[in-house]
């Protein structure tokens, strides 16, 4: 029989490290109809949001869009200034948008108890479960169904 005789330092070595930088961040998953977010926030000196490796400019066009992904950070009121990084697929842009807040409201939770209460109010942190009906044989689409003849 062999004993394992590691040392704590040793076990420290093999843990992986967070993240490239040695930073530690909290994540948390934010989904909107078919579209899943994982968004990671590492609390920080430089304040900024990512998506899918481009900046949130270039991957939301609109301004509605990005303001529906700082509404989670500036409604919680978190004194703590964040990097944010989101991955994103599925879904349309406005759907993968409000995954994004979802998914942000979650790792602010995390980072702070005390927003929770705030978020819930605003609706941040319930999953929006509105999805597209399947569509049923026998008909055209979910409900519609084909052109009735008499004869």
């Amino acid at each position: 029989m062999t004993t394992d005789t590691t040392t704590k330092e040793e076990v420290a070595v093999k843990a992986p490290k967070a993240v490239k930088t040695g930073a530690r961040y909290i994540e948390a998953v934010g989904r909107r109809k078919t579209s899943t977010a994982r968004v990671r926030i590492t609390e920080g000196t430089k304040e900024g949001v990512t998506v899918n490796d481009k900046t949130v400019a270039a991957y939301f066009p609109t301004a509605e869009l990005q303001a529906i992904i700082n509404d989670a950070i500036e409604k919680s009121k978190v004194p703590g200034k964040f990097t944010v990084s989101a991955k994103v697929i599925g879904g349309g842009i406005h759907s993968q948008a409000e995954a994004i807040r979802h998914g942000l409201a979650r790792a602010i939770v995390k980072y702070d108890e005390e927003t929770r209460k705030r978020l819930k109010k605003l609706g941040f942190l319930k999953r929006d479960p509105r999805m597209k009906e399947r569509r049923k044989f026998g008909l055209k689409k979910a409900r519609k169904a084909p052109q009735w003849s008499k004869r």
